[in-house]
């Protein structure tokens, strides 16, 4: 498994840097015959695109996405994917190299800098090259794709706190999601979130985010025992998301506060017939299959590590120094984290939903 590409049936491979001509994806395993043209893919690329609001970074990049490779036009005249790799492209229009020339020899504090120089001897100082959360826009490009495998399936991503402000939960409407900067399900958090990120950004600082991530209308019997486990997965794919430090499913580590009988998701028989449980601390997963209740994931995000407060660091050159770092950055990254969980997500879902039918046969 390459370190550029995950998944198993439905592969995503992703390339190029922050600074470089173009960023791209090739999506492997995609099955044929979905009918799928840009327009699918790109209302996901604008929502995870810079410069949206004053609380994000002020690069502006278009993330016009083009697919190059896997569709075609049937005698219906629906272009539809043929099964082949299916190769996105967005180009990149907006860099300032310039704004990294004075780090080039300096490591910045909380960043890949010191690790990448030392694993391969070189490292693109010009916004991180790969380990920039710019790579991000190709996983939502390959997101989009996978949704469109998923018939049924609802996948949708929120913030639920920025720094120490956490939303209620009491006002959770799913609505609200798109009308604020923030992704907030929350009217109230929104606006409190909004004069807090003033005061951080104006400070030349940066503050932490939890995003989670819900999917609804799964079937039960995705995923599978011991290493394919669903929530196995997805906490990998969560992980690999940059500046997420921490991924939790269900009630997470609150659930380590619980006795066995607040935790245990009792069950009942519904109308249809069908078992239902009467709550859902496991998040949708048990023993690492679906069990048909909604699918929660939370993530942590830390604070962007580039900010304009000087910080103590050291050269490639082994000099003591002080690090400021300039450029156009996120006091909260988290924000723009939200389509991207969404996207892992559903690039999981997808690559389970394959695994399964191929293993056990389609699903109903």
């Amino acid at each position: 498994m390459s370190h550029n590409t995950f998944g198993y049936l439905f592969r995503v491979t992703t390339w190029g840097e922050s600074h470089g001509p173009a960023i791209g994806c090739v999506v492997d395993g995609c099955p044929p015959l979905i009918p799928l043209v840009e327009d699918d893919i790109q209302g996901f690329m604008e929502k995870r695109k810079p410069g949206q609001s004053r609380f994000t970074t002020q690069r502006r990049e278009a993330d016009q996405v083009r697919i190059l490779s896997g569709v075609m036009v049937d005698e219906d005249g629906v272009q539809r994917t043929t099964g082949t790799p299916i190769s996105l492209l967005v180009e990149n229009t907006d860099q300032r190299s310039k704004d990294y020339s004075e780090i080039k020899d300096r490591f910045r504090p909380g960043h890949a800098d010191f690790t990448y120089q030392s694993k391969y001897g070189i490292r693109d100082y010009r916004g991180g090259g790969r380990s920039s959360a710019r790579e991000t826009a190709m996983r939502v490009a390959a997101g989009a794709v996978a949704r469109k495998v998923l018939e049924g399936v609802t996948i949708r991503g929120a913030l639920v706190q920025v720094g120490p402000h956490k939303i209620d939960r009491e006002n959770w409407d799913w609505a609200e999601v798109d009308r604020n900067p923030f992704f907030a399900p929350d009217k109230d958090a929104a606006e409190h979130w909004a004069t807090y990120l003033d005061g951080v950004r104006k400070a030349g600082s940066s503050v932490g985010a939890v995003i989670e991530i819900v999917a609804e209308g799964l079937p039960v019997g995705l995923g599978a025992p011991i290493y394919g486990k669903l929530d196995t997965e997805l906490a990998a794919a969560m992980m690999s998301i940059n500046a997420v430090k921490g991924v939790e499913i269900g009630n997470g580590f609150e659930a380590a506060a619980l006795t066995g009988e607040a935790n245990a998701d009792e069950m009942r028989m519904s109308d249809d017939g069908m078992p239902r449980f009467l709550s859902n601390n496991a998040g949708g997963v048990l023993g690492g299959i679906s069990n048909g209740d909604p699918l929660v994931v939370r993530f942590a995000v830390k604070p962007t590590s580039s900010i304009l407060t000087e910080r103590k660091s050291v050269t490639r050159h082994g000099e003591e120094v002080d690090v400021r770092t300039k450029g156009r950055h996120d006091p909260c990254v988290g924000i723009r984290a939200v389509p991207v969980g969404e996207a892992m997500m559903a690039c999981v879902l997808a690559d389970h939903w394959l695994r399964h039918r191929g293993q056990v046969g389609a699903f109903g």
